[in-house]
């Protein structure tokens, strides 16, 4: 006859069995009992998976065309855009009123390395009540600079070609993306605004925003912004994080000691992870862009010629710029924007996805998935 005490024993033999047996049968069991995830219980979430203060929502009142909000901040959409792009971007322009601007009415600023057509011009500003301007980008901002040895950089591209990568035989693209890195925030319509929310044709937004994200920005001190972040192709930038290893060693001072430097390195600055905020969606601070520190780090990279020699995007160099350079609390993961650019789709699940009305698929989430870097962000914290 067994005792109380082998009936004990026995019972949690027979448990830990079971344990083991669905932590190696099942990945999902193993995760969720896995020791640092019971090490969280009863810590709190990263806060921006929690709703802002009630001070930042837009209470509308009734009528077709609400006023806009008493507190705004300095902030206007940025968009570069061809004439071409027109019918994808009005898409996009629509859906953000929709979703958002049409009740905080935030200006549009519109670039292009050509004249707008008025076709443009009409049909974009038609879509809202707000302010748009539109802008031609200077030739010495846009084009490839004439102190590239252009014999390297088309070496360079037909070796891409002969990889598939991506965009690898584009000058255009090339020229976008250092204008991007380096150029965008310095033009005359920019200029007078602090803050910056890039739009791009044919993205989606998937769900109501009733609260204003420039304001958090502006108030807690945010330089960046993201809803999507995943690895770049390393065939694009081989010598991409050689060259910012110069820079650091150049230039200690410009880095925090609280920087996210985890996010963008797994040793601590020794090799890059690959790992950046996908920047067709990003809101930011100008100013930022502007400062000492990233100024001085855009023209060191620039006088490497990678953009041109390589295929350097713009996502990787302010994903580093913004990890090196600010506090790691001052990046934010806009978690209740849902947003799509092809392939991938940011979707708010819970109460995030019930909270703004969203009509996108929750199972069809970029953010846990394999290619993802959501998690490394998450781990600064």
């Amino acid at each position: 006859m067994m005792t109380p005490w082998r009936y004990v024993v026995a019972v949690a033999g027979i448990l830990l069995s079971l344990h083991f047996i669905l932590t190696l049968s099942h990945e999902a069991y193993g995760n969720a009992t896995s020791l640092s995830r019971l090490g969280a219980w009863g810590k709190p979430e990263q806060p921006y998976y929690a709703p802002p203060h009630t001070q930042y929502y837009y209470n509308e009142t009734t009528g077709s065309s609400p006023p806009p909000p008493q507190r705004k901040a300095n902030a206007a959409f940025a968009i570069l855009a061809r004439n071409s792009d027109l019918y994808p971007l009005l898409e996009s322009i629509k859906m953000m009123e929709d979703r958002f601007n049409r009740k905080f009415q935030y200006p549009y600023v519109f670039l292009n390395e050509e004249p707008f057509s008025e076709d443009f011009k009409r049909l974009t500003s038609g879509l809202t009540n707000a302010p748009c301007y539109y802008g031609h980008i200077p030739a010495d901002h846009w084009h490839q600079p004439d102190w590239i040895d252009e014999q390297k950089a088309t070496a360079s591209r037909l070796d891409m070609i002969s990889k598939k990568v991506i965009y690898g035989h584009s000058i255009p693209y090339r020229n976008m993306c250092r204008y991007n890195s380096g150029f965008f925030f310095r033009h005359e319509l920019l200029k007078p605004f602090d803050y910056y929310w890039r739009v791009e044709p044919g993205v989606k937004f998937f769900c109501d925003l009733d609260y204003d994200p420039f304001l958090v920005m502006q108030d807690e001190k945010k330089v960046y912004g993201f809803t999507i972040s995943l690895y770049e192709y390393p065939e694009t930038i081989e010598s991409l994080w050689t060259v910012t290893k110069e820079f650091m060693q150049l230039h200690p001072e410009t880095m925090p000691k609280d920087n996210a430097l985890g996010f963008i390195s797994d040793d601590n600055g020794e090799h890059y992870n690959r790992c950046h905020f996908w920047s067709n969606f990003e809101i930011g601070d100008l100013n930022f862009w502007r400062g000492d520190a990233y100024m001085k780090y855009f023209e060191h990279l620039d006088k490497a010629g990678g953009f041109y020699y390589e295929r350097w995007g713009d996502a990787p160099v302010h994903s580093i710029g913004a990890a090196l350079f600010a506090h790691k609390d001052q990046i934010h993961f806009f978690n209740d924007i849902g947003y799509r650019h092809e392939p991938f789709v940011h979707c708010p699940t819970g109460e995030a996805h019930t909270r703004g009305k969203c009509w996108c698929d929750p199972a069809n989430n970029f953010d846990h998935e394999w290619y993802s870097c959501l998690s490394k962000f998450n781990k600064l914290f």
